[in-house]
């Protein structure tokens, strides 16, 4: 409890901060809020923004993600780290920090962890591993972990048994791009070719609200 008091009183330190700064220079860069951030990571545009920022943000975005351990910062800075953004080049470090965000719940870290153990950037290659994440991030409504998943079971690997779920989640998802949607829409007749009629016909059920 007490650390839970002692991070509340650090983000209201960071708030008041901020807000300060805001109100002394117009032309200063604030710090992204989180919805802010959330949309730049939904968009896979999060580190284009802090190129585009000039890098001016480096130290409040690693105080976020270090001291505050806010899973959206953690994603952030550890991208950073992975990727030389910024910041000198440090993976081990920035994938520990991605890691962090996944086990906070943040569904686009969790699609980055299952995605890089699936084609080996960062990690060994793991099917085993990249399907756990990538499972977990496609019931969480991720579109991008719901195709990559629905692709790797539509080449017969992984188990017969997540063949329902796997089509039920990406059948009944909204895809905004075209040319998203008609990949899915490939890879749900590929998959429904390994799957019984009565089987198919129950994973287009609709999701229960």
């Amino acid at each position: 409890m007490k650390k839970f008091l002692i991070t509340l009183l650090i983000a209201s330190s960071f708030s008041a901060t901020f807000a300060a700064q805001a109100e002394e220079d117009d032309g200063v860069i604030q710090l992204y809020t989180q919805r802010q951030l959330l949309a730049l990571i939904a968009k896979n545009t999060h580190l284009q923004q802090v190129r585009k920022d000039d890098c001016q943000l480096v130290e409040d975005i690693k105080a976020r993600a270090e001291i505050v351990k806010l899973p959206s910062y953690q994603f952030l800075y550890g991208d950073m780290l992975a990727y030389g953004v910024c910041v000198p080049k440090d993976p081990e470090y920035g994938v520990y920090l991605m890691e962090q965000s996944a086990h906070q719940g943040l569904v686009e870290a969790i699609e980055q962890i299952g995605r890089y153990y699936h084609i080996g950037k960062f990690f060994q290659k793991d099917l085993k591993r990249a399907l756990r994440y990538l499972t977990e991030a496609a019931s969480l409504g991720n579109v991008n972990a719901q195709i990559r998943l629905v692709e790797i079971l539509s080449k017969e690997q992984g188990s017969p048994r997540d063949y329902e779920n796997a089509y039920h989640w990406l059948h009944n998802t909204i895809i905004g791009d075209d040319k998203k949607r008609q990949k899915a829409q490939v890879l749900l007749a590929k998959l429904a070719t390994l799957m019984p009629e009565r089987v198919i016909e129950r994973a287009k059920r609709p999701l229960l609200k």
